[in-house]
């Protein structure tokens, strides 16, 4: 679950803050083995729109905090990772990845990516033939050699030293621009998915329908202040806007999702977790998030190279990062709860009130690592967890196979869950499930090791010491439960002509047995 001031999305907001086919663009992702390497971030900012640094998190990872933007971007800083790419495979494909990036109205710069590639291999040439100059020269000074051809052996061997050195700067310098362009790469995108934005998304399924009222809806917040359940106002002096105090039953109710939601997906043989809430800006970077722009969605920790997360899919994520996963343990099926921060930078209007678009939220996700060829099975498995979920409280909802530019950079695809909400008159967010492929493990450094029955059934080549060589995971993630719209949707949807709120009978083994939540005050 990603960003994109969603819920439920893969996206950042400008984590948008995103190959099968599915091998296409996948296998233009190919990781080598993470090292430091030094960035150079001249190019890279100004090529991009510069945003404030210290209130926003960087996608770029552990830039010095104490520096200025325009100081930065003079400066080489170190990154602490280097992501997976096949270039050549890019640049042998071009054409597939060009329409691919435009159908994703991503803002990647791949003209900029062959350009950076060619030169770095010619770089690459030159390096090479420098080094084995040297070595000729080298040798040559192992013999018996008169004082005077020494002497100029030497002054070869120094002038060769001294390009050397220079040349592998800038071939360094080459591969982090390269390596930085290319990041911003989207994965490659499902055949079935619908081209163009969020309108274009296909109808996959239409659950039950809308609750009808013989009295005048009341949205949550009318809902929320007669039977005293929230404090905006308290926690906007407190905190600021878009914060809030839960009271009273609400307490109540969001446990109460919390344990339903992890109870029932832990049935589905999901290991529960508890997650880190801050995280290193590289491991973000690492799962597939870029920034664009102003309307970055992360927090950041000043003065550090951490931030708080958007959703626990990052903490979980990285759990198993450059590590081989016995291929007898996957699937690997994670359900996490966590607290989720988020800007929500740019979000405005009457579709923002209230807990429809916090800064902090409480949410369960449902995360998966396992073979390739069992990822499209289990992002309907799912997709199917979330429809039973929301089905089992009796909410009227859609799910929706969502439209290319609607998908995060990770993202295969992503099936969105709307549910209708009566106090707002319309379809709101409330979950979604993303099939990221081998676009996160790629950077992630996840693999497994198929048994030596897989491989000889596939007729691959051993590895070192006759094992089987290593492949990429593919990582999917998806919402059980994002605690405050779930809320909204329920006070909303059975609420009462006295202005009670009947609880969903699943729920109330989780609230000691409460059926109802009953006003405090006078109703108008």
């Amino acid at each position: 679950m990603g960003f994109s001031g969603s819920l439920g999305g893969t996206t950042f907001q400008t984590l948008k803050l995103a190959a099968s086919p599915s091998s296409i663009f996948m296998a233009s992702l190919r990781i080598q083995s993470p090292k430091a390497l030094n960035l150079h971030l001249s190019k890279f900012y100004f090529r991009r729109k510069t945003f404030p640094f210290l209130c926003r998190a960087q996608s770029t990872s552990a830039v010095q905090a104490a520096v200025s933007i325009s100081e930065q971007a003079e400066k080489v800083s170190k990154t602490q990772w280097k992501a997976a790419i096949d270039f050549k495979w890019i640049r042998d494909n071009k054409d597939v990845v060009a329409v691919n990036i435009k159908n994703r109205n991503s803002d990647a710069d791949l003209e900029l990516v062959l350009e950076l590639y060619e030169r770095m291999l010619s770089h690459q040439k030159e390096v090479e033939w420098l080094r084995g100059e040297r070595n000729v020269v080298a040798n040559k000074m192992k013999g018996k050699l008169e004082a005077s051809e020494r002497q100029v052996l030497i002054e070869q061997g120094k002038k060769l030293k001294e390009d050397l050195v220079t040349l592998e700067e800038n071939l360094v310098e080459l591969t982090d621009q390269l390596q930085q362009e290319a990041q911003c790469i989207p994965n490659t995108t499902h055949p079935d998915v619908p081209i163009g934005g969020e309108d274009c998304s296909a109808l996959r399924k239409m659950v039950g329908s809308p609750p009808q009222f013989s009295f005048t809806v009341k949205d949550h917040l009318q809902l929320g202040k007669e039977m005293d359940l929230f404090d905006f106002d308290a926690a906007a002096e407190v905190s600021g806007s878009k914060f809030y105090y839960l009271k009273n039953e609400a307490v109540l109710l969001e446990m109460g999702l919390i344990n339903w939601a992890i109870s029932e997906v832990m049935k589905k043989g999901f290991t529960p977790l508890t997650t880190p809430e801050i995280v290193r800006s590289s491991i973000v970077e690492k799962c597939g998030f870029q920034p664009r722009g102003q309307n970055t969605q992360v927090y950041s920790i000043e003065g550090s190279d951490q931030c708080l997360i958007g959703t626990a899919e990052i903490p979980v994520g990285g759990i198993h990062m450059d590590s081989i996963i016995p291929a007898s343990s996957l699937p690997l099926k994670y359900v996490a709860v966590s607290h989720c921060f988020r800007t929500e930078a740019g979000a405005a209007g009457t579709a923002t009130r209230g807990l429809y678009r916090v800064h902090q939220f409480c949410k369960v996700e449902m995360f998966i690592l396992c073979r390739p060829e069992e990822s499209n099975f289990y992002h309907e498995e799912l997709i199917g967890i979330e429809e039973d979920l929301f089905s089992s409280l009796g909410l009227h909802f859609k799910t929706l196979d969502m439209a290319s530019c609607d998908l995060g950079a990770p993202a295969y695809r992503k099936f969105d869950v709307e549910a209708w909400m009566p106090g707002l008159g319309r379809y709101g967010e409330i979950s979604s499930a993303s099939n990221c492929t081998d676009y996160q493990s790629r950077r992630l450094g996840i693999r497994y090791r198929p048994s030596q029955q897989d491989q000889s059934s596939a007729n691959a080549k051993k590895g070192k010491g006759n094992q089987s060589p290593t492949q990429f995971v593919h990582t999917l993630n998806a919402t059980a439960c994002a605690v405050p719209r779930m809320i909204v949707c329920l006070l909303e949807s059975f609420q009462q002509e006295d202005g009670s709120v009947i609880i969903p009978e699943v729920l109330r083994p989780f609230m000691g047995g409460l059926d109802t939540i009953h006003p405090k005050f006078g109703r108008n």
